[in-house]
Formats: C-alpha cells, structure tokens, sequence
C-alpha cells in the first residue's frame, strides 16, 4: 500500500510539471501547439478556429447573408472631385412692394406692387458633374436659364467661366464647357444595372453648403412624372435639396448613375422623395448637344392614356398598349389615320407596354422615319404607317391644339 501510495505521489508530481511547462511553452510560443500537431497529422484546425475565435479560409470566404460596406468613403473619393459647384448670375425684373398695414390682408395678399419695375442681380444655386476631359460639365437646365453670367467652382478650389454648349428643356439638362487642365472625370455606370433597393449617394451643393453627400436607395426606376414626355427619373429616398440639382447620383462603387433633377417637398407632405434623370438618358442628351447642339425626338403627333379596361371591353385584365386621347390637327398620326380612343398595341416590330413606353419608343426614332403602327379600333385590328416629325417644344405642344 506504500509503495502504491509513493507511485502515486511520483506520477503526480510528473503531471504538474508536464502542465507547468505546456503553459510556459504556450505562453512564450503560441503556435507551437499547432505546428505539432500538423507535423504528426493530427490538424484540427476546424475546431481549433471555433474555440479560438478565428476564421478558415474557408469560412472567413463565406459571404455574410445582408452584409454590406460599413463605409461609403472610396465611393465618394472616386466621384466627389467630378462634382463642381454652379452660380449661374442673371438679372430678374422686381418692383417694389408696399405692405398691407391689416395683417389678415397681408396673410392673404402679401403686398401691393408699387412704382416703376426695375432690374436686380440674383444668383441661382446649383452643382454639375464632369463628364469629360474636353471640358463638358452637365447640370439642370432650370440652374442655367436665362443666366448671364455661369461660373464653376472646380473640387481643387479653381473657378472657371463656364459656356453654354445646349439645352434640353424637355429632360431639364444643359451641356456647359469649362476652359480647364487635368479635370477629374466621372465614371458612368450601365445605365441598366440600377434596381430599387440599391444604394445611391448624392453629391452636390446644397443651400451653398460644398461637397455635401447625402446617401439613401434607389425607390423606383421608370418613374415617368408627365404624361407629354418621353422621360424617365429614377425615384430616391437620398436627401435632395436646393442646390443639388444638377449633381451626381452614384452607385456604392462611385459610378455615376443619375443627374440629380428635383424633389418633392413637405409643402406636398412628402419626405423622402426625389428624382434623378438616369444617366443612360443623360449621356444620350449629353452626345446630341455636343454633336448639334439641340436634341432631336421623333413624334407622332398624338397623345396617350393608359388602357381603360372594362368588364366589357373584351381585352385581359392586364390590357397593355396605350389609348390616343388627342391627336393634333396635321400631325403624323392625323395624317395617318389615327383616332381619338384607338388603342395602339405595336409600333415598328416591338409591343407597347404602356403610355410612357410608346413616349420612348418614337422620341428614339428619326423625324422623317416610317413606322407601321397596329392597334384596336372598337375592338377591330387596324394598322397604318406613319411618317414621324420632329418633336416640337413643350410650350409649342401646348398651344397647337389651342
């Protein structure tokens, strides 16, 4: 039972001071326990990472369900030199006003213009975006409007007389040209990759305050905001203010994706809502006003609503195309032979989906251009060709059948 005893003691002793040493051995070189056990073929690196806390490769691989950037810094490194500032100087016609002394009138009426009009000097707000090395800026045409005087305020802090290349008023875009060396210029995404839910980031000049970036996702693509217009916005709920217009939408790898053009405000008790024209319609405007100097769309001559679907209108429930409500005395369609209430369902070799898509689909063709146009005529096939002209103005559109 001694000699047991004594044994037992001896092994014990041997047992302390083997875990004695594994624990300074452990201390002073840690990896050593793994490069052991991978020598002799016992790796249990799997289970080592899960009581340690690390990562495999392959885990560290796997993609996190949801996960995102934690910071949008690059992004807005990459496409934040491209975004200059725009003080467009004009001079607007005022006249003095005299104050109701009755404050319920002058809650109601404001003032009473009195004395002669006279000329003062106002400076618009607003941001563009570089778009090439030559010198072309793009930014709204409602910052530019009767401006006498455009100046741009470059990232690096130089300020540039800027020139008016051309204007769309129909997609609010102008085309500026600044006199300047080794500008930063602004990669353009595929204009048809953007989906809601996406991430953008707004970079503009609002209220003067320089450089601001305001970051939200995209709320809808395809927004059309006027049924005369061939226009598309892309919809987003990223901070748009005054002095942002003209200003970039960039995706999350800083690629620009959208002219940032209005919003609709609390007046409207709305938040959250506003609207960039998508950069593939920018650019096509950009590359007309730098060829010609104007935008030339085709039309027909006519006005669209969506189909009207009745229970005994004999088309499916989800009735695509686009119904005329207005054809303009002498225009293409008139000459034609399209009707009021006619239901157009194809132009040339493709199918029309809605209103807007029929916009688009002409504005894209020539004036000058023959086109086959089929549809529904109280529920009878008809087809005819039309020769389509030049998309007049909008203030010209509004007067032809006045």
């Amino acid at each position: 039972m001694k000699n047991a005893a004594g044994a037992l003691a001896f092994i014990a002793r041997f047992v302390i001071l083997g875990l004695a040493l594994a624990f300074v051995v452990g201390l002073f070189w840690p990896g050593s326990g793994d490069r052991l056990r991978t020598r002799f073929g016992l790796d249990h690196a799997p289970q080592a990472a899960a009581t340690t806390g690390h990562a495999t490769p392959a885990q560290a691989s796997a993609p996190a369900l949801g996960s995102g950037p934690v910071s949008y810094a690059d992004a807005v490194a990459k496409a934040a030199p491209s975004v200059v500032n725009i003080y467009a100087n004009k001079m607007v016609t005022a006249r003095a006003v005299q104050m109701y002394d009755d404050p319920v009138l002058q809650r109601l009426f404001g003032g009473l213009p009195t004395g002669p009009a006279y000329k003062r000097p106002q400076q618009v707000l607003g941001s563009g975006v570089i778009v090439s090395d030559k010198g072309y800026v793009l930014t709204n045409n409602h910052v530019i409007a009767n401006a006498d005087d455009i100046q741009v305020l470059l990232y690096d802090g130089r300020i540039a007389k800027a020139t008016l290349v051309g204007a769309d008023e129909e997609t609010d875009l102008a085309v500026l040209k600044i006199d300047a060396g080794n500008l930063p210029v602004v990669k353009i995404a595929d204009g048809h990759s953007l989906r809601a839910g996406d991430v953008v980031l707004a970079i503009g000049n609002p209220l003067g305050l320089n450089q601001t970036v305001t970051m939200g996702i995209v709320s809808a693509v395809g927004r059309q905001l006027s049924s005369s217009s061939a226009e598309d916005f892309i919809q987003t709920d990223a901070a748009i203010n005054l002095g942002n217009s003209g200003g970039a939408l960039v995706n999350a790898g800083g690629e620009l994706v959208g002219i940032n053009t209005l919003l609709i405000g609390r007046q409207a008790n709305a938040e959250g809502i506003g609207f960039a024209i998508p950069v593939s319609n920018a650019k096509n405007v950009l590359d007309q006003i730098i060829a010609t100097g104007h935008v030339v769309r085709g039309w027909l001559g006519a006005d669209y609503a969506f189909v009207p679907v009745a229970a005994d209108s004999g088309l499916p429930a989800a009735a695509r195309g686009a119904q005329v409500t207005d054809v303009y005395p002498g225009g293409p369609a008139a000459q034609a032979g399209i009707q009021p209430h006619d239901i157009l369902l194809r132009i040339g070799t493709d199918d029309i989906l809605d209103p807007a898509d029929l916009r688009r689909h002409e504005a894209a063709l020539k004036p000058g251009a023959k086109v086959g146009v089929s549809g529904l005529r109280n529920g009878v096939p008809f087809h005819t060709e039309v020769t389509l002209a030049r998309r007049p103005p909008l203030q010209t559109r509004a007067t032809l059948d006045g």
